[in-house]
């Protein structure tokens, strides 16, 4: 059979008309997660198929909805090197068109709120614990903001570091002996522990297998003795006031078998001691003159306690914990020992808590009443964790804009508007700041803008390391503009 131009133009034009036509037998498809799909319906199969509407839209990002944040991307996005981010406490608004930075929204006692919020802040010594979901994994974000006060407000190191973790910590190099397990409060992948006592950071490290003191006959001359060793050392890719460490602090609980402590600075021994074994919690504190080099802890004991974590301060000024809960919704706090949290929170004595989550619910939300469902449930939350502190002031983080499949095109999940504008309400309601990040990122379908610049992943949900830097330069500057205000 011969080819000739006009047979293939023929062709072509058949097989074109063919689709057109196809599209007037496609129909609409409604899902259980309120998506919608087009496609054509063979027996019981289903075809993705466009409808006519669709076969000839096309569909063009409304860049209006978007706030111009180039301006300021441009300043804050562009990696600073150590140097010049300690010259640069103040933020420079020069450059930058401070009307395009979202606010935070405050309760009806704004001004009250501030004055205590900036009294924390200028205390000798404020801690700030920072809870969130993976957005803030390996000190994400909280590095950042962390540097960021501390510059302005001094204080120095990173806060908590988990003794075993579960992400890349890039904040202090901590390493455990290979003996040591993690348990968190908020892993669905082993069984909670029935005693609930994880501690204010969620999380538990052993180096010892997990005995149940209460149904089980146990013989502590019949346990072989383990060691177990932590090293800690300086992490040069981390901000340079995160390296400045001279207190450390090992918290612990649980602990029902004598345990002893060798602390070793590069190789001398420099502090020998035992943990308290009366099952409650405690904290085992090294103060050091200078920062350490190269820091070992050495333990030995038949049972290992319950270790919290450790946590790497300066002497004075801003100390700032990241607690990265992978998967987690914010709402586990309220389900944990209520005793032993408040334990360590007299003694960690925080005066600022930051939240931010929200983003694990968003696919699983299908209707505005599961939306304040969790918005109230996780006020619970919030209001528990609140109730142990002595008046600290608490912020809430609100979820980024988050991208879907709907139908083919990428577009923000239908119900994460009103979920921010709930949990913003809730918040509001409660005594406690709201931070839309969802609004600072410039609102429905921002997040492939953010991922179009790089700013995002291509999983469309969590930031790339520079998109992390705007996010949380675009946090801090609101902040500080709120703080200086007279």
């Amino acid at each position: 059979m011969k080819y000739s131009p006009i047979k293939i133009c023929l062709y072509i034009c058949a097989t074109l008309l063919v689709m057109y036509v196809m599209t007037f037998r496609s129909k609409y498809r409604y899902l259980e997660n309120g998506k919608v799909e087009e496609g054509i319906y063979i027996k019981k199969w289903f075809f993705k198929y466009p409808k006519t509407v669709t076969f000839f839209l096309e569909k063009k990002q409304d860049f209006n909805k978007i706030k111009a944040l180039d301006s300021i991307v441009e300043n804050v996005g562009t990696p600073v090197g150590e140097d010049e981010f300690q010259a640069q406490i103040k933020p420079d608004f020069s450059h930058i068109d401070t009307s395009k930075i979202q606010r935070l929204y405050y309760p009806k006692d704004g001004k009250d709120f501030l004055n205590q919020l900036k009294a924390n802040l200028q205390s000798p010594k404020c801690r700030i614990i920072h809870y969130g979901d993976s957005q803030i994994e390996g000190d994400r974000m909280s590095a950042y903001i962390r540097n960021r006060l501390q510059g302005y407000y001094g204080g120095s190191g990173p806060g908590f570091i988990p003794i075993v973790q579960a992400y890349q910590q890039i904040s202090a190099n901590v390493t455990p002996s290979n003996n040591w397990r993690r348990y968190a409060a908020f892993d669905p992948t082993h069984k909670r522990f029935s005693h609930k006592k994880y501690g204010a950071f969620t999380s538990i490290s052993r180096f010892t297998k997990v005995y149940d003191f209460e149904n089980d006959s146990i013989n502590l001359e019949n346990i072989e003795t383990t060691k177990a060793t932590i090293d800690i050392g300086v992490s040069q890719r981390s901000y340079a006031l995160l390296r400045n460490v001279t207190s450390i602090g090992l918290h612990y609980g649980n602990a029902l078998s004598p345990t002893s402590i060798q602390v070793y600075n590069d190789g001398e021994l420099i502090k020998t001691d035992s943990l308290i074994a009366d099952g409650n919690y405690h904290k085992f504190t090294i103060n050091l003159s200078v920062a350490p080099t190269n820091l070992k802890i050495e333990m030995e004991s038949k049972i290992s306690p319950d270790f919290y974590g450790l946590t790497l301060d300066g002497a004075k000024g801003i100390s700032m914990d990241n607690v990265a809960m992978r998967g987690a919704s914010g709402t586990v706090f309220a389900a944990m020992n209520s005793e032993n949290f408040a334990q360590m929170y007299q003694q960690l004595q925080p005066k600022v808590l930051i939240f931010q989550f929200g983003g694990n619910t968003v696919p699983y939300l299908k209707d505005s009443s599961s939306v304040r469902n969790y918005a109230s449930n996780l006020q619970n939350h919030l209001n528990w964790t609140r109730s142990k502190t002595n008046n600290a002031s608490v912020i809430f983080i609100g979820p980024s804009d988050m991208t879907t499949t709907d139908n083919g095109e990428l577009v923000t999940y239908k119900i994460l508007p009103y979920l921010n504008q709930v949990l913003k309400e809730t918040c509001l309601e409660n005594g406690i700041a709201y931070w839309s990040m969802f609004e600072a990122m410039g609102g429905i379908n921002s997040m492939k803008h953010w991922v179009d610049q790089k700013l995002a992943a291509s999983d469309y949900t969590h930031f790339s390391p520079s998109g992390t830097k705007v996010a949380s330069e675009l946090f801090f500057v609101a902040l500080y503009m709120d703080l200086i205000r007279k």
